[in-house]
């Protein structure tokens, strides 16, 4: 057990926290074990970023984070971001597929260097990439048929465009599939604003940006019968990417309804019955982030600003080091002076790593999860 501070920064309420480390293991989680991180979360009041990877160099800026801020984090791919791991120039149809799981054999092949534990996730699948889904699922069945364990800890079906009934009907039966290979399915009801990877809902009825509680509910209605492991991206107001402040009107204290509502229905002795999941979380501020939590949100994606991290980065470098990167002989120091050590890409996607790496960490920071998995010597 250690001491663990609320991420509110203005309280100085401390609990003891059992140690995250006494409970779950290092490299990926599967199974029981993403159950007993977000059961720890829950109970702890704390979220796990999800941040969005397309590259091992990415993958490994995200472990690093973790590893130096001591907390769980989870990686996902986006089927935008699998058909850029296979290679851009591949025009064949499995290549989301094919991408997503040399993603996912990278982490698991270096994820334990890190001494972090890592939840293996893939980003929102829409009903025209359930193909994709589909692929997913098979590679998770051959992996599991020879270890045990499924290749990705979780998968997301993001089916918020179509009719509730139909929505919850196809995760229901995609749900019944993955159970059986131990496996957490994330959904979605309610549209989540602006755009991501090739879906854009910026002109959507402002409406559906406000999932309802009755809408939570009746997803609980139909999953809770196949298993437990399962959460629910609920709208509230929140966009994909970044925005001028006031263009956004969040209204995380709505999450807080959901889990009333359900509670009564359920009688549940939880104040936060249901997993919950917040999407377009770049840009949100520290209020908005805590009051989510609050109301049970254990994952957070970020995109955008980890996105912007890794580029700035690369950006500071080749602004502080120009005349050294015009070409491969001469710069300042002499014109017959070599510029590899500039232009190598291991020193300057090294820099990209790093401005994310920091980034990342201000995620932790703001989900609280910083500290909570201290490595067992």
């Amino acid at each position: 057990f250690f001491f663990f501070t609320h991420h509110d920064t203005s309280s100085t309420e401390s609990k003891i926290m059992t140690n995250l480390a006494d409970i779950v293991p290092a490299g990926v989680l599967t199974g029981k074990d993403v159950l007993k991180l977000f059961d720890h979360a829950r109970e702890n009041n704390y979220a796990i970023p999800a941040v969005n990877c397309t590259s091992s160099s990415t993958c490994n800026a995200v472990l690093e984070a973790a590893k130096k801020y001591k907390s769980p984090v989870i990686i996902q791919a986006s089927n935008g971001g699998g058909k850029f791991y296979a290679g851009k120039s591949v025009k064949d149809a499995s290549a989301a597929v094919v991408g997503s799981v040399a993603l996912a054999m990278h982490v698991r092949c270096v994820a334990k260097l890190y001494g972090v534990p890592v939840i293996l996730h893939t980003d929102h699948c829409s009903k025209s990439l359930l193909p994709w889904f589909d692929g997913l699922l098979e590679a998770n069945k051959e992996y599991y048929d020879k270890h045990g364990v499924p290749l990705f800890s979780s998968h997301m079906l993001d089916l918020s465009e179509e009719p509730d009934e139909e929505n919850i009907e196809i995760c229901a039966e995609y749900f019944k599939k993955m159970v059986e290979m131990d496996m957490f399915l994330e959904m979605e009801i309610g549209v989540t604003g602006g755009e991501e990877d090739g879906v854009n809902n910026e002109d959507v009825d402002p409406e559906k940006l406000y999932t309802s509680p009755e809408q939570v509910y009746a997803i609980y209605q139909a999953l809770s019968p196949i298993g437990s492991a399962f959460s629910i991206a609920a709208a509230f107001g929140n966009v994909h990417g970044v925005y001028k402040p006031g263009n956004v009107k969040l209204s995380p204290e709505k999450l807080g309804n959901h889990q009333k509502y359900t509670k009564e229905k359920i009688g549940s002795d939880m104040q936060n019955p249901i997993y919950l999941v917040m999407h377009g979380g770049s840009g949100s501020s520290k209020e908005e982030i805590k009051c989510a939590v609050d109301n049970g949100v254990i994952k957070m994606n970020v995109d955008t600003d980890t996105q912007w991290a890794y580029w700035d980065g690369l950006r500071n470098f080749e602004k502080s080091n120009r005349d050294y990167l015009q070409q491969q002989i001469g710069n300042p120091d002499g014109a017959d002076k070599p510029n590899k050590k500039y232009y190598d890409p291991r020193v300057w996607i090294r820099k990209a790593e790093e401005s994310m790496v920091t980034r990342v960490g201000v995620s932790f920071d703001m989900l609280g999860s910083t500290g909570v998995y201290e490595p067992k010597c």
